[in-house]
């Protein structure tokens, strides 16, 4: 069984619909896959009516955190109850929080003598999507600036860039004592991804195990063998699930759905620590 726990749409910084995920999925053999846009329900809907035999959907949202010490972490929540008000207050306020830092952003790339707006930027942007860096690196693709996504990212808009700007972002242990008060399961996604920008510690994990963090993102293609090692270290000391996924975005990223998967096993326990069955197939 090919499981993949962590794609986009362009309900956030994806090129697909929901409707052409779940499609792309299928065709690509995925049996289970795990939506979770950045700060965002908003394609669950569609995905949903999209499902075809053959295929589960594990709706979910990658939440935007940061430790005190402004380290950015991404916790992915899945299987959570969206009618929980808490949870979603929060993911609306990371969203709206969003366009100031991005207007922050702009001016700084603008006093560099690089010409580009805001409506530039949302020109990128689908109806209802979240805002993020990677609309404004197709903002700069179209400009001409830079020739792709990846080529934006590396040399104007990693963590580290004279033009980063960080935005209000829940701590991961905030973040995940919400999902699990909404009766869902935590993973932290790509946590030694370091060419994204500074990295926690294997030593501050404990803090976000003892708020519930349910598993660890291991296979992922951010991660070098030595990373992928320790953390499956970790993860079996701690006694955490291991997970594996694709971070699938669609065009202008290089994952490709069903890269790094998920092992049946390590799924039947995350999915069983949720407090219901959320998993929606038909």
């Amino acid at each position: 069984m090919v499981i993949d726990l962590h794609t986009h749409t362009n309900f956030s910084d994806g090129t697909d619909t929901p409707t052409e995920l779940i499609n792309k999925a299928l065709a690509a053999g995925i049996k289970v896959i795990g939506l979770t846009d950045h700060d965002s329900t908003g394609g669950w809907q569609e995905a949903t009516a999209a499902l075809r035999p053959g295929i589960a959907l594990v709706p979910g949202a990658e939440i935007s955190c940061q430790t005190t010490d402004g380290i950015s972490v991404h916790i992915l929540g899945l299987l959570f109850d969206s009618s929980n008000t808490e949870l979603m207050n929060t993911l609306e306020k990371t969203r709206e929080n969003r366009h100031g830092r991005m207007e922050k952003i702009i001016a700084r790339i603008n006093q560099a003598g690089i010409d580009i707006s805001m409506k530039d930027v949302l020109e990128q942007l689908s109806d209802g999507a979240t805002l993020g860096r990677p609309h404004l690196a197709d903002a700069l693709v179209k400009k001409g600036v830079v020739a792709s996504r990846d080529e934006a990212f590396a040399q104007m808009l990693h963590n580290n860039s004279k033009y980063y700007v960080a935005h209000y972002s829940p701590t991961p242990e905030a973040a995940i004592k919400l999902i699990k008060a909404a009766g869902g399961v935590s993973v932290i996604a790509h946590p030694m991804a370091s060419h994204r920008g500074r990295t926690i510690s294997l030593e501050t994990f404990g803090s976000l195990i003892e708020a519930g963090l349910d598993g660890i993102e291991v296979d992922h293609r951010d991660h070098s063998p030595d990373e992928k090692a320790q953390l499956i270290a970790l993860a079996r000391q701690a006694n955490l699930v291991m997970t594996g996924a694709s971070d699938y975005h669609g065009n202008g990223k290089l994952n490709q759905l069903g890269e790094y998967t998920t092992e049946p096993a390590q799924w039947e326990r995350l999915e069983s620590t949720a407090n219901a069955r959320r998993v929606l197939a038909i």
